[in-house]
């Protein structure tokens, strides 16, 4: 599946009651989903000496595709399209590499 092809699906189920709504509502929602993410390492870390399950890479498939849906919708309420964001991504991280900047801190390295 391309990448604006899950986006435009993603945002058809985006139930929202305003743009306003539908701006907050995501953010908070990529933040609190990302965060469920890191929980479900922290778990494995902590409980199960960092070894992941199937099971556990099954859970943490379901919250990836969370995060990718509020991503998608995120992008959309912006104005940007999905693969437009993933691209400009990898040119960025390859312009890094090329220069040597991969490690440090800055956006803007």
């Amino acid at each position: 599946m391309e990448m604006n092809q899950y986006q435009d699906q993603a945002k058809t189920t985006a139930v929202y009651t305003d743009d306003h709504q539908r701006l907050i509502c995501t953010v908070l929602g990529l933040a609190g989903e990302a965060g469920e993410v890191a929980e479900k390492f922290k778990k494995i870390f902590r409980d199960k000496q960092g070894i992941v399950s199937p099971e556990d890479r099954t859970e943490i498939k379901k919250e990836l595709g969370d995060v990718l849906w509020y991503l998608a919708v995120l992008s959309d309420v912006i104005g940007l399209k999905l693969d437009d964001v993933a691209l400009h991504n990898l040119e960025k991280l390859q312009d890094r590499w090329k220069r040597g900047k991969v490690h440090g801190s800055g956006d803007n390295r």
